[in-house]
């Protein structure tokens, strides 16, 4: 029992030790004041700037009269400035909604780090084989293997640059807007009623008229 519970200690140290790697991605819905959509979308440019990150995409449209009134800005920032940067983005508008997730790929990173190993090896033991091949045969069957490790080992190396990437750099996702103005419908109001009342009684009037003068023969 002893030595089961010195086993489980150990255990448990060793996942403790590892370096957990976490991607964290946040989605922000922000409404900003009338006319203030421009400055906005340049704070959080600036936000991202001095905090060590960068803009990675952004878009703005425009209202009926030319003005930059919403659009959606995305930008990546150190992963530790995560927290911060989303309190002060909070403080740029109001917020509408909000979405944070953290997709954990610590195993995936450790299996790749183990196949990666394996691939190296594999390498060291093809390029000696090529070293000591005489037979041409040989030599092209090794190659062939050879180069199929190699693909592999690059492919793997770039999908743990991904990772490490976007561990490094959290992504945040804004898309801010200012509010619409309501409006007014011309067609409703007190002089577009009585205007509409107007042409319909003249509408009425005229019906009377045009059905009083067919039947006067008849009448007389």
């Amino acid at each position: 029992e002893d030595k089961a519970f010195s086993e489980g200690v150990q255990y448990s140290d060793t996942l403790n030790a590892v370096d957990r790697k976490v991607i964290k991605t946040a989605y922000l819905e922000l409404e900003v004041e009338k006319g203030k959509f421009e400055k906005v979308l340049f704070d959080i440019t600036k936000l991202a700037e001095s905090n060590g990150g960068f803009i990675s995409y952004t878009q703005s449209y425009s209202d009926a009269e030319g003005n930059l009134t919403s659009g959606s800005i995305t930008i990546r920032i150190p992963h530790d400035q995560h927290n911060p940067s989303l309190d002060t983005l909070k403080e740029m508008g109001m917020v509408k909604s909000i979405s944070v997730s953290g997709q954990d790929v610590t195993q995936e990173y450790i299996d790749l780090e183990s196949r990666l190993r394996n691939l190296k090896a594999q390498e060291e033991i093809l390029l000696d084989l090529m070293e000591q091949s005489k037979d041409v045969s040989d030599s092209i069957e090794v190659q062939v293997e050879l180069s199929y490790v190699t693909e592999e080992i690059e492919i793997i190396k770039g999908r743990m640059n991904y990772l490490n990437n976007m561990v490094s750099f959290s992504t945040i996702e804004v898309y801010l807007f200012e509010p619409q103005s309501i409006a007014i419908d011309p067609g409703w109001g007190f002089l577009e009623a009585l205007k509409r009342g107007l042409r319909g009684a003249f509408s009425v009037f005229n019906a009377i008229l045009v059905f009083v003068i067919a039947a006067s023969p008849i009448l007389l």
